[in-house]
């Protein structure tokens, strides 16, 4: 896992993870603005952009290289920690195992109830099509399903022609197999849980029950909006409703 940092390192630090198949610069807008008054850090997931030749592994292993990253180089504890996607699950697996590691935590878009059927169909399907990612019209297709906007599209192509297939296998077995971990009750941060209106219910009803059991939980649901659509097209208001709750307390 590489850790890309951002900013005076004197300020209080924002970890940012990225969703499956992106990487780092989905955040660049938000490292911009977030940047002149946070130390940003934003890791790169195994298997992702420029550390694609790292198989990723799970969630949970994601999240202790996360955790030893904050515990080496962090003290121990961070400002504030966010993810999307996958990214959002191994924020909530950071959570459940380190109660007091953030004072905030941003949780957009994450996936806590298995989906049975994942596994019997991921090995086969990309045995079958994982080729395809090499191709352009391919990669088209899946940044418009990520909301990959016009401007990061050669960022995005160049990054998912590279994952192996045993990321893309492991990330996709992992993503659907999560469920969520029962000692995230025990978090200390005050969560921010964020979900567009337009997807899945499953993830509607990912967003209810983290809300339900963190008990420093608002939950909000993003009127219009479908699966990263907040913080990787709108980085903007994205880091309006990140200060909003940074003054947040509940």
């Amino acid at each position: 896992m590489i850790f890309k940092e951002f900013g005076n390192s004197k300020n209080p630090t924002i970890i940012l993870l990225h969703g499956g198949g992106l990487s780092w610069w989905m955040w660049k807008k938000q490292i911009e603005v977030l940047s002149k008054d946070y130390y940003v850090v934003t890791p790169i997931i195994d298997g992702h952009g420029d550390d694609y030749q790292s198989d990723f592994v799970s969630i949970e292993d994601s999240a202790l290289k996360v955790i030893n990253y904050i515990k080496k180089d962090q003290s121990g504890r961070v400002f504030a920690i966010g993810g999307l996607s996958i990214g959002a699950q191994i924020v909530v697996e950071i959570l459940s195992r380190e109660s007091d590691i953030a004072k905030f935590a941003i949780i957009e878009s994450s996936l806590v109830y298995p989906i049975k059927t994942i596994t019997a169909f991921t090995v086969p399907m990309f045995n079958l099509f994982y080729e395809l990612i090499k191709m352009k019209w391919y990669a088209r297709l899946q940044a418009k399903t990520l909301n990959v906007p016009i401007e990061l599209f050669d960022c995005y192509f160049n990054d998912s022609s590279k994952m192996s297939k045993k990321s893309l296998i492991n990330i996709t077995i992992s993503n659907g197999n999560y469920s969520i971990p029962q000692k995230i009750e025990n978090s200390s941060a005050k969560t921010l849980i964020l979900v567009g209106e337009r997807e899945l219910s499953i993830m509607k009803k990912s967003a209810f029950m983290l809300s339900k059991i963190l008990k420093h939980a608002n939950l909000k649901i993003l009127t219009n909006y479908s699966h990263g659509e907040l913080s990787v097209l709108k980085p903007s208001e994205y880091i309006k409703i990140c200060k909003t709750h940074f003054n947040i307390v509940y």
